[in-house]
């Protein structure tokens, strides 16, 4: 029976510690290390216009209508929906997969006053693969900077500047291509920066 107490107490003692450890000391040290060395990131990426959280630079969201240049298609929950990040699963031999993406070319070349058989850029017509994808290829951009600059009443070339403000590199100067992030695109064009 002592023995068996014994035992008992050093398993308490045992998890009471580790508890301390890692379910406090350790996040806690995590948490300000995070604050102190990449207090941006750590709290969301947040953007703010006017004071107020606009949105994420991590987290595409829906821009519709002319003047907006548009993300990628989403196939997060009803569409950028972060609580259901996903890609649809759909493998290139999919019907239902060649069909959306039909439907989306000839959208996008409607949009954008394309003619038939204009090749599109893949980013404009398929979804990432957590739906949530805040950047659109910089060939993508170029194509949309015509009907943002019509829309908006202003020249091509001052919207296309505005896209090569907006472009990030390659990450780590080593990996992907560059891109542009379609909420600081559009919040530049909105707050008319130049």
């Amino acid at each position: 029976m002592k023995q068996l107490v014994a035992d008992l107490r050093i398993s308490l003692v045992a998890t009471a510690v580790l508890a301390v450890l890692l379910c406090g000391l350790y996040p806690l040290i995590v948490w300000a290390l995070a604050q102190g060395f990449f207090p941006t990131e750590a709290n969301g990426s947040l953007v703010k216009s006017g004071g107020e959280v606009i949105g994420s630079r991590l987290i595409a969201q829906p821009f519709t209508g002319q003047r907006y240049f548009h993300p990628r298609p989403s196939a997060a929950g009803a569409g950028y929906d972060a609580a259901s990040s996903g890609g649809t699963n759909l493998g290139p031999t999919s019907k239902k997969l060649v069909e959306d993406v039909g439907r989306r070319i000839a959208l996008y070349r409607t949009e954008n006053a394309l003619p038939p058989g204009a090749l599109v850029p893949a980013d404009a017509v398929t979804a990432s693969a957590s739906g949530l994808d805040p950047h659109i290829s910089v060939r993508n951009a170029e194509i949309q900077a015509r009907r943002v600059a019509a829309a908006r009443g202003r020249a091509v070339q001052d919207v296309l500047k505005d896209v090569v403000a907006c472009t990030e590199g390659r990450s780590l100067k080593l990996f992907g291509e560059p891109s542009v992030n379609v909420l600081m695109l559009n919040q530049r064009l909105d707050e008319g920066r130049r």
